[in-house]
Formats: C-alpha cells, sequence, structure tokens
C-alpha cells in the first residue's frame, strides 16, 4: 500500500487512505465516488464534501486580481524597465497562487512522458511567460484554476446523488434489551436477530421483519414507490425507509454493512467501474488525439515563419494558443459524467443499474422477455371468485363452510381462498372435526356433523359428483388460468371456489410503453398454457410461450437474439437465473426476486414496478442523446477555435474559454440526467 500511495505522488496527485467502514450502516463499506477523466483533488480529504473553500477560492479570486493588475499594467503603464518588472512580478504571482497544482501535475505528466491537460497548461503558460506575455500567462492560469474549481464543484452534483445515499440510513436504533429496556445502540454493533424499535418519522437502521405493530412505510428511496406501503407483523422492511404512521418494532435479518441500501450504494459505486462502449472510445480517441495536438503545435511553431512569413515569437504565441484550445478535457469528462449523473437518476427511481455499458446499451433493445409469476403477476395466489352451486342453502352459510375448512390447512391455495373469504367479511368460521388433507386432492372435515370436501377438480369427479353444467362453469374459469376448487357433500357440489395469480395493476401500462418505444414484449413462463394465454391478454402480450423449463427458457433468449436482436429477459426467481444471465440485459424484480436472480441480473427494479423497464428505456436513449451532444459540442468548439487560432486572431483569452467552457458546457449537459423525466408516454 505505502509504495502505491509513493507511486500515486509521484505522478503528482494526492493520495490518501480511505477507511473501509464495513459496518458502517451508511455506507456498507463502500467508498465515495471519485473524481473523473484523470482529475485529482488537493483536499487533504477526498471524500468530504467539497465547499468553496476547500476548493481555494480566496486564492485563485486573489491570482485574477494580480492578474488582472498585470493586464492594468501592460495597458497604462509605459515600455519602461521598472513598469515591466512589475508586470513580471504580479503575473508570476498571480502564476504561483493559481498553477501550483496544475505545474507539479503537469511537471509529473511531462516526465512520465505523458501529454495530459496539466502537461498542455504548463507548457502553454511556461511559454507565454517565457517570450514576454506575462500578464496573459497570468490571466490564463487564473481562469483556467477558477473554471477547472467551478467545473468540479459541478461533477460533484453527480457525485452527491450517490453519496446522499449514504446519509439515509440512521448511525444508531433502539434495540431492546435482555431485561425488556431499550437502549440507544450503534447500528454497525447491533447483531442480527436482534429487536429494534422505530418511532414514527424516523427511518430504518437496519433491514429486518416487522415483528410488532401495523403501519405504512416510505420505501420510495430505497425502492422508488411514491405511495406508502402498510407493513404488518412478518412483512420486511428496509433501512433509509421512514416509518411513517405508528411504532414499528422489528427484528433485523442483517447486519448494517449488508443491508439492501448498502447492497445498492456498492453495486452503484461497482458500476462506475464499467465503462460504457462511448467512453471506451473516448478514452482510446484522446489517448490518440492529445499527442497529434502536441506535434500540431510544435509543427506550427517551427514551420509557420517560413510559410507564412511569421516572426518565431508569433509562431510559438500560435503553438501555446493551439495547445491551450486542444486540451481534451471536455471530451474525456463528457462520457463519466453523464454515465454516472444516469446511474444516479436511475438509482433514485429504484432502478440499480450494474453498469454504464447496460445504461447506455438498453435503447437498442428489440425484445423484451417477461416471466410471469412475480413479474407480471404478484406471484400470490388470491381468491377472485366465490359462486353458488345450489339453491339449498345461502352464500353466506356456504362462504362459513369453505372458511372453516380451508383455514385449517397450509397449503397456498387454501391460504388464499381462507385470506379472501375473511377480508370479504359476511362468513363466520365454524368447529372442523375429524379434519384431514388428502396430497393432490384437497382436504375434507366434519362441520356440524356434516362431512364436507373442499377438493380440486379432479377428486369431484372421482366421487361422481360433476355435472356437464358444471364442467362448463369450471372450464370459463380454467380457460382464464384459474385455480378451481369446490365445495361439496357426500350427495352435491355446493360451491365453485376460484383462485388466481392476479396481474399486477402496473403490468399493462409497461407492456403499452414498450410497445411505443418499439419493444416486442414476449412471456417465457414455466406456468400451463391456458393460465399463460389468459395472464398474456390480459397484460397485451400476443406472444407467450409455454410451459417452459429452465434451460428452455435459456433457449428461447438465445432464438430470440439470434432473430430479433438484442433481447432482454426479465424475471425473479432461481429459474430464471439461467435466462437472465444469457440475455443482452437482464432485469431482476428486486422485491420479490431471489438473490440468485438478482445476483445473474444486469438491472435490478427494487419495487417489481415493471414500469421502471421503458422508463430504464428512455434513461437509456436520453442518455445516448447527450453523450452524442457533449462529444459534438467538444470536438465542435475546439475544431473552430483551432481554426481561428491557425488563421484567425484567436488570443490565449479565447484558448481558456473555449477549453474549459466546452467542459462546462458538457458537464451540466450531462448532469441534466439527474433532472426527472417529464414526458412519459
Amino acid at each position: 500500500m505505502e509504495q502505491a500511495i509513493a507511486a500515486i505522488r509521484k505522478a503528482g496527485f494526492q493520495a490518501d487512505q480511505i477507511k473501509t467502514a464495513a459496518a458502517s450502516p451508511g455506507n456498507g463499506g463502500v467508498q465515495a465516488m471519485g473524481q473523473y477523466a484523470g482529475h485529482d483533488t488537493d483536499s487533504p480529504n477526498p471524500d468530504a464534501p467539497r465547499t468553496w473553500l476547500s476548493d481555494g477560492l480566496p486564492r485563485l479570486v486573489l491570482a485574477l486580481l494580480l492578474a488582472v493588475g498585470a493586464e492594468g499594467l501592460s495597458f497604462i503603464a509605459p515600455s519602461a524597465l521598472p513598469w515591466d518588472i512589475a508586470k513580471m512580478a504580479l503575473a508570476a504571482v498571480a502564476i504561483f497562487l493559481a498553477g501550483f497544482g496544475t505545474y507539479r501535475k503537469g511537471l509529473a505528466a511531462l516526465r512520465a512522458g505523458r501529454l495530459n491537460i496539466n502537461a498542455l497548461m504548463t507548457v502553454a503558460v511556461t511559454g507565454a511567460f517565457l517570450i514576454g506575455q506575462w500578464p496573459e500567462a497570468a490571466m490564463v492560469m487564473a481562469l483556467y484554476a477558477i473554471a477547472e474549481a467551478i467545473e468540479a464543484r459541478a461533477v460533484d452534483r453527480a457525485r452527491n446523488a450517490i453519496r446522499s445515499l449514504l446519509a439515509l440510513a440512521p448511525e444508531e436504533a433502539d434495540v431492546r434489551q435482555a431485561d425488556g429496556s431499550w437502549a440507544r445502540t450503534a447500528a454497525k454493533a447491533i447483531a442480527v436477530g436482534s429487536i429494534v424499535r422505530v418511532r414514527p418519522g424516523e427511518r430504518f437502521a437496519l433491514d429486518g421483519v416487522v415483528s410488532s405493530g401495523t403501519g405504512a412505510v416510505d420505501q420510495a428511496a430505497v425502492t422508488g414507490e411514491s405511495i406508502p406501503v402498510d407493513k404488518a407483523p412478518g412483512d420486511e422492511v428496509f433501512a433509509g425507509t421512514i416509518n411513517a404512521a405508528s411504532e414499528l418494532q422489528i427484528r433485523t435479518t442483517a447486519p448494517a454493512g449488508d443491508t439492501l441500501l448498502a447492497r445498492i450504494i456498492q453495486a452503484v459505486e461497482q458500476a462506475q467501474g464499467s465503462r460504457a462502449p462511448t467512453q471506451r472510445f473516448v478514452d482510446r480517441f484522446a489517448a490518440i488525439y492529445t499527442p497529434a495536438v502536441f506535434v500540431l503545435a510544435v509543427l506550427v511553431a517551427a514551420l509557420t515563419p517560413w510559410l507564412m512569413d511569421w516572426t518565431w515569437l508569433q509562431a510559438v504565441y500560435k503553438a501555446l494558443v493551439i495547445l491551450v484550445i486542444a486540451c481534451p478535457c471536455a471530451l474525456v469528462i463528457s462520457t463519466p459524467v453523464t454515465v454516472v449523473s444516469g446511474l444516479a437518476a436511475a438509482a433514485r427511481r429504484g432502478v440499480l443499474i450494474k453498469g454504464g455499458v447496460y445504461l447506455e446499451e438498453a435503447r437498442k433493445l428489440k425484445v423484451v422477455a417477461l416471466d410471469k409469476t412475480g413479474t407480471l403477476t404478484a406471484g400470490k395466489p388470491a381468491l377472485v371468485a366465490f359462486e353458488s352451486v345450489t339453491a339449498s342453502r345461502s352464500e353466506a352459510v356456504l362462504r362459513g363452510l369453505a372458511l372453516s375448512l380451508s383455514a385449517r390447512s397450509d397449503h397456498p391455495v387454501s391460504k388464499a381462498i381462507a385470506a379472501g373469504l375473511l377480508g370479504a367479511g359476511g362468513a363466520e368460521e365454524r368447529s372442523v372435526e375429524d379434519f384431514a388433507a388428502l396430497p393432490g386432492r384437497g382436504v375434507h372435515g366434519t362441520v356440524g356433523g356434516e362431512l364436507l370436501t373442499l377438493a380440486n377438480h379432479r377428486w369431484v369427479e372421482e366421487q361422481g359428483l360433476c355435472s356437464t353444467s358444471l364442467e362448463d362453469r369450471l372450464a370459463a374459469h380454467e380457460q382464464q388460468g384459474r385455480t378451481v376448487t369446490l365445495l361439496a357433500s357426500a350427495h352435491e357440489v355446493l360451491a365453485l371456489v376460484a383462485v388466481a395469480d392476479r396481474i399486477k395493476p402496473t403490468s399493462r401500462q409497461a407492456v403499452q410503453e414498450l410497445l411505443v418505444l418499439g419493444v416486442t414484449p414476449v412471456m417465457l413462463t414455466g406456468d400451463n398454457a391456458t393460465t399463460a394465454q389468459a395472464i398474456g391478454r390480459q397484460a397485451g402480450i400476443d406472444e407467450v410461450r409455454g410451459p417452459l423449463l429452465p434451460d428452455e427458457k435459456l433457449n428461447a433468449i438465445q432464438e430470440l437474439q439470434s432473430t430479433r436482436g438484442m433481447t432482454a429477459m426479465t424475471g425473479d426467481g432461481i429459474n430464471d437465473a439461467p435466462a437472465l444471465a444469457k440475455a443482452d440485459i437482464g432485469f431482476a424484480m428486486g422485491g420479490a426476486g431471489t438473490h440468485t436472480a438478482m445476483e445473474a441480473a444486469d438491472i435490478v427494479v427494487m419495487n417489481d414496478d415493471l414500469r421502471r423497464l421503458p422508463e430504464t428505456i428512455r434513461l437509456s436513449k436520453r442518455a445516448h442523446a447527450v453523450l452524442v451532444q457533449n462529444i459534438t459540442l467538444a470536438l465542435g468548439i475546439k475544431a473552430i477555435f483551432l481554426v481561428l487560432a491557425v488563421f484567425g486572431n484567436a488570443s490565449m483569452w479565447m484558448a481558456v474559454f473555449a477549453d474549459m467552457g466546452a467542459s462546462l458546457l458538457v458537464v451540466f449537459n450531462g448532469l441534466r440526467l439527474l433532472r426527472p423525466e417529464v414526458h412519459r408516454p
């Protein structure tokens, strides 16, 4: 570590080891985003929030005033030795105050044979000073340093968009002690399984499961949901979210360094290291562009006195102007600022993009494959219909009988029936004797002295209780993808109960938005064809494939890629992981999704809202448009001023404004992605 730090400092950069707080609730052991594109910080603590004072603004303002003074003397003072010495002294002090850091880094770069922006500025300002352009050399360095400070502050907005996540989780929480009392404890010291109390208005310090209390929780900061979510015992809560209503007690399920919030921050940090295709292109271009510009400046200085009848001082001055204009700062910084702004904008909406490459490539998607259960649908069966089949008993009585049997079973379908009947009200649960469950068939028991069954279609058919009219009613429900259970006595079927995994309210809108964007949705599901087709019709998806095993989903993705183009896969289960990994871009549902699916995916939708998919594609299109604008601005402005420098009358002042003006333009243009999307189709 010491050797690495020494090498960095030898190269002219400030190096400080950042302590990793692996258990910190706020950062989960991750570091704040560093500077971009070869820029560095001279701050003693590069991880501290940037201020104008830490950027040395008073020193830079003084340097600018001295440079203005030198410039003023050049206009009003006669050309005499005392005045020349005064102008040179003011300029030298201004250059020292504004350019010490630039010179240190520039000389280190020149020694290492690297022609970066600091090397170019060092050569240009030194050359201008040596040929007697003292006021202009001072003004160039002061303006450059101030513009660089403004640029760094602007870039910090993108960094702070991620850094703000660090402050979401509180550092302390109330923990129940062995004697029942409560003690304020540092979040990083709270063990998994502890009971933590969260008052109304407080943020959760850790992930956990509600053990006591009910209330609404604002999860917008983590999942992007705009409406508070109701929580009851057994429901999951996340660090950084806000307890909006009443006091809740939770049992912690993860240490401070491994909360969902910490993993989001860590993934965004890691994503910044994944360079987008445009960024890789710009880096390669700049590596060729910078030496080429240096060669051009040398040729202008050496040849124009012979070719264009310039004096040597004029030729050297023009060459120095070219060096300042051609600094590739704006070009190099244009892509990382845009990409990080896009990543931060997505994170604010509950979309975790694991790399700049996926942000940029999402705009090229032609097909989005969608799993059914847990992705298009809620993933949990719910009661959707209760129909009386006999007229011998009232519906209220039949509901009570169905509730009595279903409440005794732990089968998911029975649980859905019991929950639906209880939620609807009007059903009275009665005691059940001789209750028994028959796997693959249903349950039976004696209620009020009568033997009743709550059975599937096959068991009722085996008992000889089905009729043609009943079969027609069953077929109508089954065609809608519903699971039908029948309440029957020993002699007749009493009621029909239908359960279904209902489509999410937002799925149809998401599918419509994908179609508007020119992206074809395809359902890939392991469920039976009838159910899949029913859900497909509800969602507005024309192409439905099922039932598919995990390897068949993988083959389907490969086939779509070869015949349709770039294909995304969206899923939430372990069975979706192979397809998620194979797809050009994998979207995982983060709320209901398994850890395996989220690891395999490239993008995680934290609140399971499918509308985030078209939103991500639109963000990708916006980011690409901004990238193209930035590269065009950076190269276009420099091309214009390069022509003016060689054939016109571009001064070093104009060169500085061309270089740093372009840099500021691309930075602020890239930061536009942090603004919320205004238009939604």
